[in-house]
Formats: C-alpha cells, sequence, structure tokens
C-alpha cells in the first residue's frame, strides 16, 4: 500500500538552531504575526496524590533561563506546584499547524522581577490581584468579588498599588522541548530536544508521529 507524499509545511533536521530557545523564539516571532493570543499556552500539574490538573494560562517572556508566568501563589496551580516542582506547557498555534510542548522544573522567580512586571500591569489589573482569593469559593457570588475589587480600590485610591505578597512570577526550567510541525497523511514532523546532562548541551531526536 502506497501513502501520498506529504508536503505541507516541512520540518527537517536541519532546519532547527542548535538552541531550543532560539527555535522557540523563532516559531513564536512567526506565531505573533497570524496567530491571536500566541503567547497563550496550557500549564499541566498534578497534585500530591498525582492527579492531573491543567489549564490556560499566559507566557508573560522567555529567555536562556526558561518560560514565565504570573499567578496567586495561594491559588491550586501553586500548590500543586508547590509540592511536585514540575510542569508542563504546551503552546498549539492553530493557524500554522504548530505544536511547542515543554516539561521541566518549576520556581518562583525572584520577587524582584515579580515587582517589575506587577508594575507594568494596569492599575486594574493590579487591583484585581488584592481582590481575588484564587481557586475558592465564593459564597456571596459575584458581588462578593465586586466588593472586594471595591475595597482594595479604595484602599489605594491615593497610593500607587504594590504587589501583594501572595502573587508573582513562576519560571518554568525546561528539560524538554518538542516541536510538532503538522503534515499530510498524518505523518507529521516531531523533534524532541533533551538536555544534556542538566547543563547548557542539548541532543535532538526525531520523534515518529
Amino acid at each position: 500500500m502506497s501513502f501520498p507524499s506529504p508536503e505541507r509545511n516541512p520540518l527537517s533536521r536541519d532546519d532547527l538552531d542548535p538552541d531550543p530557545i532560539a527555535q522557540f523564539e523563532s516559531w513564536f516571532a512567526v506565531a505573533a504575526e497570524v496567530q491571536p493570543l500566541p503567547e497563550a499556552m496550557t500549564l499541566a500539574t498534578v497534585d500530591e496524590h498525582g492527579r492531573p490538573d491543567a489549564r490556560m494560562v499566559l507566557m508573560k517572556g522567555v529567555d536562556h533561563r526558561g518560560f514565565r508566568f504570573f499567578t496567586n501563589y495561594e491559588g491550586v496551580k501553586a500548590s500543586q506546584i508547590a509540592a511536585t516542582g514540575e510542569a508542563a506547557l504546551v503552546f498549539f498555534w492553530a493557524r500554522l499547524d504548530r505544536q511547542v510542548r515543554v516539561r521541566g522544573s518549576v520556581s518562583r522567580l525572584d520577587p524582584a522581577e515579580s515587582d517589575e512586571y506587577f508594575a507594568s500591569r494596569d492599575r486594574a489589573s493590579r487591583i484585581g490581584a488584592w481582590a481575588s482569593p484564587q481557586s475558592r469559593p465564593l459564597p456571596g457570588g459575584r458581588d462578593e468579588l465586586e466588593r472586594r475589587a471595591a475595597q482594595a480600590a479604595e484602599r489605594f485610591a491615593d497610593s500607587d498599588v504594590p504587589r501583594p505578597d501572595h502573587w508573582g512570577g513562576f519560571l518554568v526550567e525546561p528539560r524538554s522541548i518538542e516541536f510538532w510541525q503538522g503534515r499530510g497523511a498524518r505523518l507529521h514532523d516531531r523533534f524532541r530536544y533533551d538536555r544534556i546532562d542538566g547543563g547548557d548541551a542539548w541532543e535532538v531526536v526525531r520523534l515518529a508521529p
């Protein structure tokens, strides 16, 4: 039996940058031109019992250290990260038929980095960080949430809104990064970078689709 030759969006080993972060930045720049919210990513964690959980968050930066996002340190995702120190990320850019998967360890960002990002947010979002008891029940419904926001706005009416201690950033330090390019006949191109001995060198392997 013969199969049609997939010619759509080929990805070869020669196309890849030796550095997976550089490769990600290259793909992300293309996605930013055509894909709404290219920074949206699935953050997958497990709890202390090994039960999986996932939700969408926004990547707020990437560099040689890894991928950054910000959240409430008292929420469910933060408690799961605290329990295991591990997470996985998935980016999917449908208009390019591309996917990136990341697995690695997670740690809190330095407070100064969290302060810097928090200061860049609009005032309403900073108020919201004080108002929301993330992941906890709201017995009073939406009215309770809006009341909490009004109280926070009043508290800081005559001053800047500082970063609350319970809010800040995390860094996902990748151990492996996989690049997936959709192709015809389901014969997709997949390449995974694996960090070698915890250092800065990476091994690249092609995976079957």
